[in-house]
């Protein structure tokens, strides 16, 4: 149960006085529906309103507040035409402008006569001093509501900022005095104000430097955020190992075989990886890694072996890909393994309904099938595995901890793989409930792919280049731009791009995209796959997950447009045979710093981990996992590429706190329940036992 002292918090941003509907739906697009949301909505700027000249030294550009007389009002001679208040103190003249002005309002506020305080940015136009639509018009008795400094929040169309600010401090006096959760000496070590104070200084900014994240008050707030994250990943993990798994150990006869059929030999660090988890399965604890490895790094071959040892051990194996087109592309790959190795493996997707799907399942509770490969359809209700002794889910990032949480339940060994090198800092915070395993380097016989960096002007070389490749045999695939959030317009720039391209190039050119049926888009990829067409032009909707050695040629057009973590995913489908590969990324001038970053980096390396580091730089953790949808990782206060000591700090703190009260029991244990429940981790705190 959340306690009673956080319900004022919880409570929904309508229940402020003059939020309604509309204003709700608004609010809640920028911060959130609830008033913690808007108390963790931290300000982006301030404007500072503290500047008080006379008209006559008023700078140009800047925001003044001025005490004037109401001269008279010039109304335009047309709806077109502005609105002009003309006002002044002893030195100068100022002319207010108000567009689409109502006339009667305006005389009102602003009578001939009268005296108001107006502030606003003074800027000079035709030699005169102009003030467009001021901020604030008050009477000299109300001056006292005109703030020194004003906090600026994120916006979004049609949510003014005064109803922004309004809201904003609704929800900070909300906020009660809650009890201490840091510990009192490291909280007085750094300075650091109590949460209410942080939380009130940091809605409150006098100077632009107060905005820094490494400001007292936001460094306390980041704190909480990361220990609170800390506290709950540890948590289960620390429930995880007190559920008792199995000991399963195999004697390798199935992973003899199908060791011998590969056709490369292992690389050091995918047998240090099977090592790794061969000794997880064989405790008694429940075992739950991360298996992390670049694209083409061979994480798929390290899972299989792990899938046949808990086979050998006398259980069966599940493998879950994010997709139903990445579970057939594993299911493919894997069958010929998995009949040289003598095991049954079988593919459960939606896909497959009615009497074959019960016979599957009726299969499946007897155990006759050893590995079922498919989606999250694998874990439906009516999907029963007679003994799972191996989970193996793909993709990680679109699986997060309430997945994780779920297919625990089910007493099976969980590995999990990801394809998007992690920097350390991200990797505590979204993984921290995980051991890791690092597969380093690429499986033998594979060539680092040439990158290539060019501006779109140079299309028509790229596609010239294209045809003297493919009239030699090879095949490419073409990423066509990302051009908005919406797929009907990447799948017209892709359509429109497959037109041309079969016009420059011949009809051996395939497109593949979200919104085509399963069976016409596998049938496409299988015809690249197989040769019969040479060019495979995408929109990013689909994964680009068809892994065909053969194709070694990338284009990737409006490259700017993509994230490093994208940019690198994609170059990884080349270069999976011997031959040598190239990617080809091309831009729109102009590029913006960020991009020109980017491009660079791709340029110069094809390390996933150092890309990584260099993605979470530029992009901040959110967009970095594909989480800023999925939501499972989103940081209000912290920002992980600033307060990676801190997380350090946080993830330290988390472990003696454990070590010391693992039942938060103590009384600052207590006021650390109240951290999770704060910051919405309530699944972690259903792991103490109550009382």
């Amino acid at each position: 149960m959340r306690p009673a002292i956080l319900f004022p918090l919880f409570a929904e941003t309508r229940t402020l006085a003059g939020v309604g509907p509309r204003l709700e739906k608004l609010i809640k697009e920028v911060a959130g529906p609830r008033l913690v949301d808007l108390a963790f909505d931290l300000p982006i700027a301030v404007i500072d309103r503290s500047y008080r000249p006379k008209l006559i030294e008023a700078e140009s550009g800047r925001i003044a507040t001025v005490a004037v007389n109401v001269l008279d009002h010039v109304p335009g001679f047309d709806k077109r035409q502005p609105y002009k208040v003309r006002c002044s103190d002893e030195t100068a003249i100022v002319e207010l402008v108000f567009f689409h002005a109502k006339a009667d309002y305006l005389t009102q506020t602003l009578p001939p006569g009268s005296q108001r305080i107006v502030s606003g940015r003074i800027e000079r136009f035709g030699g005169r001093r102009q003030m467009a639509h001021p901020d604030y018009i008050l009477d000299p008795a109300r001056e006292a509501d005109l703030p020194a400094h004003e906090p600026v929040y994120g916006l979004t169309a049609g949510l003014p900022s005064k109803v922004m600010v309004k809201a904003a401090k609704g929800a900070l006096a909300k906020v009660p005095n809650l009890p201490e959760w840091l510990d009192p000496t490291y909280r007085k070590e750094r300075g650091w104000p109590d949460f209410l104070d942080a939380l009130t200084t940091a809605h409150n900014p006098v100077h632009e430097n107060d905005l820094l994240p490494a400001m007292p008050a936001r460094a306390r707030l980041a704190f909480d955020e990361l220990l609170a994250n800390q506290l709950a990943l540890l948590l289960v993990r620390t429930k995880m190992r007190e559920t008792k798994g199995r000991a399963l150990t195999g004697d390798g006869h199935l992973r003899r075989k199908a060791i011998a059929a590969l056709p490369f030999r292992l690389t050091e660090a995918q047998i240090a990886a099977l090592a790794e988890i061969d000794a997880d399965m064989a405790s008694d604890a429940r075992m739950l890694r991360l298996l992390q490895g670049d694209v083409g790094s061979g994480k798929t071959v390290v899972a299989f072996l792990s899938l046949l040892h808990a086979i050998e051990a006398g259980c069966q194996g599940a493998l879950m890909a994010p997709t139903e087109l990445l579970a057939r592309q594993h299911f493919a790959a894997l069958s010929p393994l998995a009949e040289q190795s003598g095991v049954r493996m079988e593919i459960l997707t939606g896909r497959e309904k009615g009497a074959p799907r019960e016979a599957l399942l009726d299969a499946l509770a007897k155990g006759e099938i050893d590995i079922l490969v498919g989606t999250h359809a694998l874990f439906s209700d009516d999907v029963a595995f007679r003994n799972l002794g191996l989970a193996v889910v793909d993709e990680q990032h679109r699986f997060g901890v309430h997945q994780r949480l779920s297919l625990q339940g089910r007493n099976a060994d969980v590995l999990v793989m990801t394809a998007t090198p992690i920097p350390r800092t991200l990797a505590l915070t979204a993984y921290g409930d995980m051991e890791v395993s690092r597969l380093h380097g690429r499986p033998p016989g594979r060539q680092p792919v040439e990158t290539g960096v060019l501006s779109a002007e140079r299309l028509g070389e790229v596609v010239a280049h294209l045809r003297r490749a493919i009239e030699k045999g090879a095949r490419a695939y073409w990423v066509c731009p990302l051009v908005a959030e919406s797929e009907k317009i990447d799948l017209a720039a892709a359509e429109e791009r497959a037109i041309e391209l079969k016009a420059a190039l011949g009809d051996g050119v395939g497109l593949v995209h979200g919104q085509m049926k399963p069976s016409v888009r596998d049938a496409t990829m299988e015809q690249f796959r197989t040769g019969k067409i040479s060019v495979l032009v995408a929109t990013t909707v689909i994964e680009v997950g068809v892994d065909v050695p053969e194709a070694t040629i990338m284009v990737v057009e409006h490259a700017e447009r993509f994230g490093l973590a994208q940019l690198h995913q994609l170059r990884g489908r080349v270069g999976r045979g011997p031959e040598r590969s190239h990617c080809l990324l091309v831009y729109h001038p102009p590029l913006g710093e960020t991009a020109k970053a980017r491009l660079k980096t791709m340029r110069e390396t094809d390390d996933g981990f150092v890309i990584a580091e260099e993605d979470l730089r530029l992009r901040g953790p959110g967009e970095l996992l594909g989480t800023r949808q999925s939501g499972q990782l989103e940081f209000r206060m912290a920002d992980l590429s600033v307060h990676g000591e801190l997380l350090a700090a946080a993830r330290d703190d988390a472990k003696m706190i454990l070590l010391r009260d693992p039942e938060l029991k103590s009384p600052r244990g207590a006021a650390l329940r109240t951290l999770l429940y704060l910051f919405g981790r309530d699944e972690a705190v259903k792991y103490l036992r109550a009382g």
